[in-house]
């Protein structure tokens, strides 16, 4: 009678830890790729809305960017882009539409770079 007893307690221990296993919800991370060029949509000086005619965006699937003669790496953190080098870091708002807004302080105040990802090629199934 004692093998049964054990028998089945190791049974109802068996069941548990696959319930245990199964049942539990899976947090499945949820990569984002940025990477491609991004094109200077527009810039905001002063409260003031002007086109913007800077240099591109560029945003590697390595996680390195470059950015008007600025090279660096960048990792995305929530809804933020994080570019740094070895004596800069800035981060970058993530907005919908496939852009990216990067605020800073510039000879003129805060200046606002909005910048959008706006070419797709054939066959792929994200932007570049």
């Amino acid at each position: 009678m004692g093998y049964a007893r054990v028998g089945l307690t190791l049974a109802r221990c068996i069941a548990t830890a696959a319930l245990v296993v199964f049942l539990t919800p899976q947090s499945q991370a949820q990569t984002v790729d940025l990477s491609g060029r991004y094109q200077c949509l527009q810039a905001k000086v002063r409260g003031k809305v002007i086109p913007c005619k800077a240099a591109p965006l560029i945003l590697k699937n390595d996680g390195r960017f470059e950015l008007r003669g600025w090279e660096g790496s960048y990792l995305v953190n929530g809804e933020w882009v994080e570019l740094s080098d070895s004596l800069i870091k800035t981060r970058a708002k993530i907005a919908p539409g496939h852009k990216i807004v990067l605020r800073y302080y510039g000879k003129h105040g805060l200046v606002e770079m909005t910048y959008e990802r706006r070419v797709a090629e054939m066959g792929k199934t994200s932007l570049s």
